[in-house]
């Protein structure tokens, strides 16, 4: 998949450490129970069904039904040869036993997350991890959640913890061979603009910020990681929802529910698939991976019948016509 003119790859520091990614990764966050439970067996099914049909990487976090899908991908992934896959996992969070006191989207009882971006909570995080996940190293380790949408006026002094502790911490790890690569899981561009001129990132995991649906949010951080060689992981192609299902926007964006505006824009992208014969869902999946910075899509799966849909998506023909299209209608960014 390419446009005329096309930049070369820019994702080689990553590829150095890691090797490349598969261009669709599962996104473990829904086999934590996110909204709603899974069953432990479609759980494990899906996570089978993603490795079989090519999904090689698989990007999860304590944060994640709090060790839930850790623990479920760990034990999913146990029978086969580990240089057959990647993971990345976050820090930044710790499980703590006892119900969370507010609700914060999973469904899962007896546990909560707590924020620790010291050095010590990195180091016991990772181990934490390591051992719900059933192996020795992880090859990307991401910082997660240190910007001002999580954090609000707190945000300046998580950076400032982020920077002197967490992330040297990090890159310890990684030259002890503990993770190959490291980088932070993020979803505001602003936050990326400040820590990437400050230390040196080998990945950003982006959720919802360069997607089909919005670039506006991602100029900067895009060209600035071309430049610097910093591989982007683009999460939540679909804007939580928003651009996923076949036959018309949903209800959320940005995990809240969607705005009249919102609905209207998106509806647009609908119009357009509908004239075209494209469902808009493959090209939502397939447009990031036409920036030269991008070295995979990181996608929320919960089912094999998603993983299926998700792999056809990726794998369909989509018309150079549909992308002159969005284009002209001010949907893309030119």
């Amino acid at each position: 998949m390419s446009l005329p003119g096309e930049a070369p790859d820019r994702t080689d520091r990553l590829k150095s450490r890691v090797g490349a990614l598969s261009p669709l990764s599962f996104g473990a966050a829904p086999i934590g129970n996110l909204y709603s439970g899974v069953d432990d067996a479609v759980a494990q099914a899906a996570v089978a069904a993603a490795f079989e049909s090519g999904m090689t990487h698989f990007d999860t976090a304590p944060y994640y039904g709090y060790g839930l899908s850790e623990s479920r991908l760990g034990d999913a992934l146990a029978g086969i040869h580990r240089h057959r896959f990647t993971l990345s996992t976050k820090v930044g969070r710790l499980v703590e036993h006892g119900s969370a006191p507010t609700g914060d989207g999973f469904a899962v009882d007896g546990r909560h997350a707590v924020f620790d971006y010291s050095r010590d909570g990195v180091m016991r995080s990772v181990e934490e991890s390591l051992r719900r996940l059933r192996t020795d190293h992880v090859d990307i380790l991401l910082l997660h959640d240190i910007g001002s949408l999580v954090h609000g006026e707190h945000a300046s002094a998580v950076l400032q913890q982020a920077l002197d502790e967490a992330l040297p911490a990090m890159a310890a790890l990684r030259d002890q061979g503990v993770c190959r690569a490291v980088g932070i899981g993020v979803n505001e561009e602003s936050v990326c603009l400040e820590v990437m001129p400050r230390f040196e990132l080998d990945t950003i995991l982006l959720a919802g910020r360069f997607t089909l649906f919005e670039q506006a949010q991602s100029l900067r951080v895009m060209s600035m990681a071309y430049r610097s060689g910093v591989a982007i992981m683009a999460g939540a192609p679909y804007n939580s929802g928003l651009l996923g299902a076949g036959d018309g926007p949903g209800s959320t964006y940005n995990y809240e529910p969607v705005s009249e505006t919102i609905r209207a824009r998106a509806q647009r992208y609908y119009d357009i698939g509908r004239a075209e014969h494209v469902d808009i869902g493959a090209a939502a999946l397939q447009f990031p991976l036409m920036h030269p910075a991008v070295a995979t899509v990181v996608c929320g799966l919960r089912s094999p019948d998603e993983v299926h849909a998700a792999t056809r998506r990726m794998a369909a023909s989509l018309p150079a016509t549909l992308w002159a299209r969005l284009r002209d209608e001010g949907l893309v960014a030119a």
